[in-house]
Parts: C-alpha cells; structure tokens; sequence
C-alpha cells in the first residue's frame, strides 16, 4: 500500500542529509517524481483496460496474481537503484493493479449508468488528490510526523477488511471503504510534504506512494459509489 516504505530515520545523519539536499535538486527531484506518477497512471489504465475483457479470468486468478503484484512491489524496493530495471519493474507493478482493478470495473460497468459511476469516482478522486496536494504545499502544518498514526490506522483497516470478507456485511463495506477515502487523503498530504522535501530516496518510491494514494482512493469511491448507485 502507500506505507510501504516509510520507515525513515528522523533526527539522524541520513535524515539530516536528506533534508539538506539543494533547492535545484529538490526541484529536480519532484519533477522527476511527478513525470513518474502520470507515467504509472497510463500505465495502471493500460492495465484496466487490457484486463476489462478478461475479467472473469482475472477473478478466477486472483490469488496468484496478487501474489504476482506484490512479488513485484517487493522486488522493486530491491532494484530501485539499477537504472533500466527499476522502471521495468515499477512499470510491470502498475500495470498489475489496474489488471487487478478490472473485475470492479467490469462489474461496475454492467450496473445500470456504470460508466458515470467510473467517471464520477474518477473525478471525485481527482478532485480530493489535487486539493490535499494544494493543501500539503500551502499548509504550514508538519505532516512529517504522521507516519507512524497512518500507519497504524491502516493495518486496523486491513483486519477490519480481512474480518468482514468472512461477514459480508454491505454496511462495514461502507464504513471501511469511507476509512480508506480518509486515511490515503490524509496520505496524500503526508506524501506530497514528503516528496517537496526531499524525504524519499528516490523519485520511484515517491512515484508509487503517490500512485497507490491515488488508486486507494479512487477504488474506494467506486465501491461506494457502486453500492449506492446499485438498484438491487
């Protein structure tokens, strides 16, 4: 998910480096981040849309292709630093989730107006991703410190997930997806303070924090908006 590396060493020399970096390469380095980011969201919509006509083969895999996505999160972190493979990989990665996605798509599209639930989650999640964003630059409030409370409300979401794919109760399905919606808006933000601080060690792992903040969001609001918008 969005907290998949961000166990940094505050107050410590490398922390202290970080931060140190030059307003040039600062600047460098978030524009580097942000190209990465539209290039991960066209490649995730690449994925969406290759993996919409193949949805029931999707879901009847979905277990080993999660396993698949996850091996390449993972594997990411380990050749983040090899130019040429990194971007093969985190490019593969996304290009996974928005395979992953097609099921909900596919579903969602067989609703009744199921292509204005798509655009209207798109562009509500559009909205609240520019505007945390907006807000992480002007705010004046230190986010920096929030690692550790998102992080632990986002392994209690999980349980809470993993409890009710055993219950199936369609109001804690609401009640959690609303928690994601807040929680990766709130990471948004974390985020964003982040990357225009030099915090990441590189313009991937900001890149996909980014992307996944983006996806969490948006795959949220397509289930609500799915469960609201539905007839049955």
């Amino acid at each position: 998910m969005g907290l998949y590396d961000r166990d940094y060493a505050r107050g410590s020399a490398s922390a202290y480096n970080t931060y140190a970096k030059s307003d040039t390469q600062i600047v460098t380095f978030v524009k580097e981040t942000y190209k990465l980011f539209a290039a991960s969201m066209m490649a995730g919509a690449v994925g969406a849309y290759v993996g919409v006509p193949m949805a029931g083969t999707i879901a009847a895999n979905f277990f080993p292709l999660l396993i698949l996505e996850i091996g390449l999160l993972i594997g990411l972190h380990f050749v983040k630093h090899k130019p040429g493979i990194n971007l093969m990989v985190m490019f593969g990665f996304v290009f996974m989730t928005g395979l992953m996605l097609a099921p909900l798509l596919s579903k969602t599209l067989g609703m009744s107006g199921g292509g204005a639930i798509i655009g209207n989650a798109f562009a509500m999640t559009s909205l609240i991703f520019g505007a945390m964003s907006f807000y992480a630059i002007k705010t004046t409030k230190d986010f920096s410190g929030y690692g550790k409370p998102l992080m632990i409300a986002l392994v209690v979401i999980l349980i809470f997930s993993i409890i009710n794919i055993f219950m199936g109760s369609p109001l804690m399905s609401i009640l959690i997806s609303g928690a994601v919606v807040i929680l990766f808006s709130i990471l948004v933000t974390y985020d964003t303070q982040n990357i225009i601080r030099g915090a990441y060690e590189t313009p991937i792992d900001g890149a996909i924090a980014l992307y996944l903040d983006f996806l969490n969001i948006f795959t949220s609001l397509l289930h609500l908006f799915g469960i609201f918008g539905n007839d049955e």
